[in-house]
């Protein structure tokens, strides 16, 4: 078979393709592994499996939201979008945003039933053998891996089309070479380079339709604005009239063809949410107040992609006279051909990248969902129950590396047989959807029956196909590629699919109920990691988990109607028109929309990360200023008095804090504070903190009870010389620095002293509690050896 080239004029070549192709992986790795290993040296976190698979379950909002926008922001967000557009107008942006933002609204639902049901979970196929055995354990896992396998065919066929196209690259050397950069950060990094990179992919894309908003609507001349458009539009409906849009016109949402592809996507898309573990990996990641905001934002905020974006460049590309071929439009050319007519080299870039660093994103978070899947479901759970985390993150790090490289040959085969990404794209809720109810119930009804679930997810799934490829026969004459491909095949094989499994476990397990007890999950779900295991007991108020349960199925359900029933219902039945004053009025909705989202997923993650970053940035810049304050014990020395040169008027030092973590250090500074203030009228606090993750939630108290009379017994131990009342002990949790500079001024102390380094290694001559306490206080510190 001939390399399936899709026939555009390359307007980059080849070297250009390479170069993002290579270039912009590699540099995207080595950020994202950078940035990994900065945040987990300052936060002094562990890499257990826990955190690798997890992010230590501590994801705040704002880096949810944007998770979640760049893990739904596929090739196809862009591609597929613009595609549907040009094809039916206005309706076909709206179908596209709507119809695939309401299943990460609606999944917020599962994400708090998650935390509310199986705090410890680590994925959602494990809940199912928890509550029903190895047998449905092994029929969702497998549609867990088919789900991941889908999403990672999509993402591979459309970035490497696109690449093709623009740049003339082989197009299975792209294939093939997409899944590289991605495969690096994500084996060092986890769950927790995941998450930057989205963050950084998020932040991209929205300035990128930043800039082809202003352009088309504000910059360009031959377009005119959003009157220019306006007109151009209905005089190209004049000429080449819609037949399934009312007037034949592009400015409406009164398109059959809009609403069958509407519906298409909602029901396929349920499936590639419901279905795929990367969403409950981050339901998992996250706090639990964090989880719903994060989805609800997330889910409202990637709206505004395909809705500004396919509104944009779909209905520019109408405006501008642009023709394309069946095929073209069927692999999503659209975008890319209107960007580079507009902006040139540069247009074809910015959509190149965007592209790329979706496919690469989304591919990480499918890349940990596999992993995840295969160690937890498959290795720990079948093939060494009793491996130590240690093997588990080795495991991790394989299947990483080998669905990696599966990732660019799976897309080879699928190009190979010549399928584009909209077959893969609307066929894919036929194949997973019935498992969507099944699944969902498990996780959230007591009653669900485990015969049922299962039934309802292989039945489903048999009858959705049989549906399928009986009607394309019927309707058509044959079963092929192109008869599959038409809509109304499609429709019923959807529909078919969600509807029947669901059907089977609704109806069986009312037949024949389970009473199933929830709370017996953390008995079956074991957490060994301590410190993730008292987060989550911290985290786990089943007061705020029920009310944030009421708040989140009431309003996920209410913006799932509004966005699919409210607002484009009404514009369907009355068969409207918009009007330019109407037009004007949508577009500048959807300009706002994605400016406000913008702010938001860019903003809020560096707002919530804020403290970590200053204590980044005052940590880097102090290094090379902190030797001016550094007080060596053997330098500082009198050979008369034993006393430094700037400590010969001992008496002004009435208050003396010594910090002490156990380290010989440490105990050597308090020898040395006993030995040079003992004899003279100073008062000594003594302070041991306990090392904890900043957080902005108070500490269970149990947790801080015995925490604290550990340190007590810890400070205790500690034989002082003499005056013991000269003596004051504190015992503190949180960040060591900021607690010791804390203390410092609340008790008005003069010097603090301490050792040089303390317990945590360090290949520095400074440890990093050393570093962070000179950052924080103006009093003079005494560093000994």
């Amino acid at each position: 078979m001939d390399k399936p080239n899709y026939p555009m004029n390359s307007i980059l070549s080849e070297n250009v393709g390479y170069v993002i192709l290579l270039g912009f992986g590699s540099m995207m790795a080595i950020l994202v592994t950078l940035i990994v290993k900065i945040e987990t040296r300052w936060n002094k976190i562990r890499k257990t499996f826990e955190w690798f698979n997890t992010a230590g379950r501590s994801v705040k909002t704002g880096i949810l939201a944007s998770s979640v926008v760049s893990a739904w922001t596929w090739a196809a967000t862009f591609l597929q979008s613009s595609s549907v557009t040009y094809q039916y107008g206005l309706g076909g942006s709206y179908w596209y945003a709507a119809g695939a933002s309401i299943q990460i609204v609606l999944f917020a639902i599962l994400a708090i039933e998650l935390k509310r049901k199986s705090a410890t979970a680590h994925t959602f196929t494990e809940i199912i053998n928890a509550r029903f055995g190895s047998t449905a354990h092994k029929i969702f896992l497998f549609f867990g891996f088919l789900t991941n396998s889908i999403i990672t065919a999509m993402l591979v066929i459309g970035g490497a089309a696109v690449l093709n196209s623009l740049t003339g690259i082989n197009i299975y050397a792209a294939a093939f070479l997409i899944p590289v950069g991605v495969v690096i950060y994500t084996f060092f990094g986890g769950l927790r380079a995941t998450f930057i990179a989205e963050y950084f992919n998020s932040t991209l894309i929205f300035i990128v339709i930043l800039i082809f908003v202003t352009t088309v609507y504000f910059v360009n001349g031959n377009i005119g604005g959003i009157s220019g458009m306006y007109e151009k539009i209905v005089h190209s409906a004049v000429i080449k009239p819609v037949a399934e849009n009312s007037g034949g016109s592009y400015l409406t949402l009164a398109s059959s063809g809009a609403l069958l592809f509407g519906i298409i996507n909602i029901v396929g898309n349920f499936g590639t949410v419901f279905v795929n573990q990367s969403y409950y990996q981050r339901a998992i990641a996250a706090r639990p107040k964090s989880a719903v905001k994060g989805f609800l934002i997330g889910g409202l905020a990637w709206f505004s992609i395909p809705f500004t974006l396919a509104t944009t460049l779909g209905l520019a590309a109408i405006a501008m006279g642009m023709t394309f071929s069946a095929d073209q439009i069927s692999m999503g050319l659209i975008a890319p051909s209107v960007a580079s007519s507009l902006l040139g080299n540069i247009g074809a870039i910015l959509l190149l990248t965007i592209i790329f660093t979706a496919v690469t994103s989304a591919g990480s978070a499918e890349l940990t969902a596999v992993s995840s899947l295969f160690t937890y479901d498959v290795y720990r759970t079948y093939l060494n129950p009793s491996a130590s985390g240690r093997q588990l993150v080795k495991i991790s790090r394989m299947v990483i590396l080998f669905f990696g490289c599966g990732m660019g040959l799976l897309g080879i085969s699928i190009i190979q047989f010549g399928v584009s990404l909209q077959f893969v794209y609307l066929t894919m809720g036929i194949i997973i959807g019935s498992a969507v109810i099944p699944i969902a119930l498990t996780l959230t009804w007591k009653k669900t029956n485990k015969i049922a679930a299962s039934s309802g997810a292989i039945i489903g799934l048999f009858l959705g196909v049989s549906m399928w490829l009986y009607s394309a026969y019927v309707l058509f004459g044959q079963v092929s590629l192109s008869s599959t491909s038409q809509n109304i095949p499609l429709l019923l094989g959807n529909v078919i699919s969600i509807s029947s499994g669901g059907l089977i476990v609704f109806l069986g397990s009312l037949i024949n109920p389970s009473n199933f007890n929830f709370k017996i999950m953390k008995q079956k779900i074991i957490v060994v990691d301590e410190r993730i295991r008292a987060i989550i007991e911290r985290d786990n108020d089943e007061n705020f988990l029920k009310n944030a349960a009421k708040f989140t199925y009431r309003y996920s359900i209410v913006l799932s109607i509004v966005l699919i029933v409210v607002i484009p219902i009404p514009l369907y039945v009355s068969g409207y028109v918009f009007s330019e004053m109407s037009y004007r009025i949508w577009i500048i909705a959807g300009i706002v929309w994605v400016s406000v989202s913008t702010v938001v997923i860019i903003g809020m993650p560096i707002f919530e990360a804020k403290s970590f970053v200053k204590r980044i940035i005052l940590s880097i810049s102090n290094r090379f200023l902190y030797e001016t304050r550094y007080f060596d014990e053997q330098n500082n020395k009198k050979s008369d008095n034993k006393h430094s040169g700037d400590l010969t008027n001992l008496d002004e030092y009435k208050k003396i804090l010594v910090a002490v973590d156990g380290s010989s250090m440490s105990i050597r500074a308090l020898r040395y504070v006993e030995n040079y203030f003992g004899n003279l009228n100073s008062k000594i606090f003594i302070v041991y903190v306990i090392e904890w993750e900043e957080t902005d939630e108070i500490l269970d108290s149990v947790i801080m009870n015995k925490m604290e009379i550990e340190g007590k017994q810890m400070l205790r131990g500690i034989l002082l010389a003499k005056h013991e009342d000269k003596y004051q002990r504190f015992v503190k949790v949180g960040d060591p620095a900021s607690k010791i500079h804390e203390i410092a001024e609340k008790t008005e102390t003069d010097i603090i002293v301490m050792g040089l380094k303390g317990l945590g290694n360090t290949y520095h001559e400074m440890g990093h509690v050393g570093q962070k306490v000179l950052n924080l206080t103006s009093k003079p510190v005494l560093f000994l050896k």
